[in-house]
C-alpha cells in the first residue's frame, strides 16, 4: 500500500482515501437532528406529506449543492474548501466574510451545541451531568457539569486530530460507521416492528392534505426547511480539508456524491418511519422533541430511551470529530493570505497536522460552550450560512467565465440548470426568512457585515507589517 505523501508547499499529508472522504461528509452530516427535528418541522407544516416534502426538497438542494462543490474541489484542492472557493471567484473580501462568520459562529458554534447535545443524552446514564450541578458559581460566571462534559469532549477530540490525520480518519470511520448503522436499524425496526394501523390511516389517508392555498404550503414549506437544512449541513467539510486528499480530483466529487447521496436518503427513510409508527399529532407532541425515542418506544418499550440516548452519543461524538478536523483547515488558509493569526499557519513539524489552527478553535468553541448562547447565535446566521452557499454556487458561473482555462477534472452534473435551480430556490428561502423570521435573519446578516471593517482592519495591519 503506498504511503501517504507530504505536500512540499503545505506540509499537509495526503492521506485521506475515498472512504475516509465518504465518512468525513456523512459523519459531518449526521448529529442529533434528525432525531428530533421532525417534531418542529411538524408543528410548521401541520402536514404528513408537507413533513416528507420538506425533507424532499432540502434533499434535492443539498445534492445539487454537493454536485456543484465537486466541480470547484477538483478543480482547487486545497486547504479551505469554501473559503477558496469565494476568494477565487469574488476576491480576499468575500473569503474573508465567509471565514470570519464561520470562525466566530457557524462552525465554533456548531461545535460547541453538539457537544452539549451530547453532554445532554449522557445525562441520561449519568445523572450527575446537568444544568443544575453547579460546578463553579460565581454572580453570572458559572460552570455546570453539562458544560464542562461538553469542553472535555471539544478538547479531548482536539487533541485527537493533533496526533496525526490517519487518527482523526480513523476516529470518524468508526463513529460514522456505527452511527449510520443506528440509523438503518432505526428504519428497518420501524418498517418490520413499528408501523401501527392508527398511524398509517391518520398520515395516509389524506396524505395530501394541506393548510391553506398554494402560497401557504411554499411559505410554510420554506420556513420549516431550516431545520432540514441544518439537520443537512456540514456535507461540505471534505472540502475543507481537500489539501489532505489522496487523488483529489477523482476522490472529492466522489465523496461529496456518495456522502450526501445516502444521507438524504437515510434521513427521507427514518421520517416515512416515524410516520408509519407515529400520527403526526404524536410526532408534534413528542416528548422534548425527541420523535426517534418515542418510535423505538413503542417496539421496546422503557429500554427504548437508553438505546436512543446511545445512538445520539455514538452520532454527536463523530460529528464533533468531523466538524474539529475539517474547520481548523479553514483558518489555517486564511493565515496563509495574512487575514487571521500568523500563527495558525503552522504544521506540526513531524505530525503535519495544522496544531494551532486546532487548539485556537477548541479554545473559541469551549468559550461559546461556557456562555451558553451558541443556540442563539446558530439560529442568527441561518441566513449568513444559506447566503454563502447561493454566493458559491454562483461562483462556478462567475469561474466559468473568467477562469476558463482553469483544469475542471469534474464538471458540475446538471450545468447550468441544477446549479440556477439552487440558487433560485435557496433564494426563495432566504427571501421567506428575512420575511417571516426577521429576529433570526438580520442579526446573521449584520455579523456578516461587521467583517468588513474587521477585514479592513487586517488587511492595514498586514500592510504596515
Amino acid at each position: 500500500m503506498p504511503q501517504p505523501t507530504t505536500d512540499p508547499q503545505s506540509g499537509l499529508v495526503k492521506g485521506l482515501s475515498l472512504l475516509d472522504g465518504t465518512t468525513l461528509v456523512m459523519g459531518s452530516m449526521i448529529g442529533s437532528g434528525v432525531f428530533i427535528v421532525a417534531a418542529d418541522i411538524a408543528r410548521q407544516v401541520q402536514s404528513p406529506a408537507l413533513l416528507m416534502v420538506t425533507w424532499a426538497v432540502t434533499a434535492l438542494l443539498t445534492i445539487i449543492a454537493a454536485l456543484s462543490y465537486g466541480e470547484l474541489s477538483a478543480a482547487m484542492p486545497r486547504a479551505g474548501g469554501q473559503y477558496i472557493y469565494l476568494r477565487e471567484a469574488f476576491g480576499p473580501l468575500f473569503g474573508f466574510l465567509y471565514g470570519w462568520t464561520f470562525f466566530t459562529v457557524i462552525q465554533t458554534g456548531t461545535i460547541a451545541a453538539v457537544a452539549v447535545a451530547f453532554s445532554k443524552f449522557l445525562g441520561y446514564f449519568l445523572p450527575a451531568v446537568s444544568t443544575q450541578v453547579y460546578l463553579l458559581r460565581l454572580g453570572p460566571i458559572s460552570l455546570t457539569t453539562q458544560m464542562a462534559v461538553s469542553i472535555a469532549v471539544i478538547i479531548l477530540l482536539t487533541w485527537v486530530n493533533t496526533r496525526g490525520l490517519r487518527t482523526g480518519a480513523i476516529v470518524q470511520n468508526v463513529f460514522t460507521i456505527a452511527k449510520v448503522g443506528s440509523l438503518l436499524g432505526l428504519i428497518a425496526f420501524g418498517v418490520l416492528l413499528g408501523r401501527r394501523p392508527e398511524a398509517i390511516s391518520a398520515n395516509f389517508t389524506n396524505f395530501w392534505s394541506a393548510p391553506g392555498n398554494w402560497w401557504d404550503i411554499v411559505r410554510l414549506t420554506g420556513v420549516a426547511m431550516v431545520g432540514a437544512l441544518f439537520s443537512s449541513d456540514a456535507w461540505h467539510s471534505v472540502t475543507l480539508a481537500a489539501g489532505e486528499m489522496k487523488n483529489p480530483k477523482r476522490n472529492l466529487p466522489l465523496s461529496l456524491a456518495i456522502g450526501v447521496g445516502v444521507v438524504s436518503i437515510l434521513y427521507i427513510g427514518c421520517n416515512l418511519v416515524y410516520l408509519m409508527a407515529l400520527p403526526l399529532a404524536s410526532i408534534m407532541s413528542a416528548p422534548e422533541d425527541r420523535v426517534a425515542t418515542a418510535v423505538i418506544a413503542q417496539i421496546m418499550g422503557p429500554a427504548a430511551t437508553g438505546l436512543m440516548a446511545a445512538a445520539v452519543m455514538v452520532s454527536t461524538f463523530g460529528c464533533i470529530n468531523g466538524l474539529v478536523l475539517s474547520g481548523a483547515r479553514v483558518y489555517y488558509a486564511m493565515a496563509h493570505d495574512g487575514l487571521f493569526f500568523k500563527a495558525v499557519k503552522r504544521i506540526h513539524p513531524t505530525r503535519h497536522t495544522p496544531n494551532v489552527s486546532l487548539w485556537v478553535q477548541c479554545l473559541w468553541a469551549s468559550l461559546l460552550t461556557l456562555t451558553g448562547r451558541y443556540n442563539d447565535l446558530l439560529d442568527y446566521v441561518i441566513f449568513a450560512v444559506l447566503l454563502f452557499y447561493i454566493l458559491t454556487i454562483a461562483g462556478l458561473f462567475v469561474l466559468r467565465r473568467t477562469r476558463p482555462e482553469m483544469e475542471r477534472p469534474y464538471r458540475a452534473f446538471g450545468y447550468p440548470l441544477l446549479p440556477a435551480f439552487y440558487i433560485a430556490a435557496a433564494g426563495l428561502i432566504e427571501a421567506l426568512l428575512l420575511v417571516y423570521k426577521p429576529n433570526y435573519t438580520w442579526p446573521g446578516l449584520i455579523l456578516v457585515l461587521l467583517g468588513i471593517p474587521v477585514y479592513m482592519l487586517w488587511r492595514t495591519k498586514r500592510i504596515e507589517a
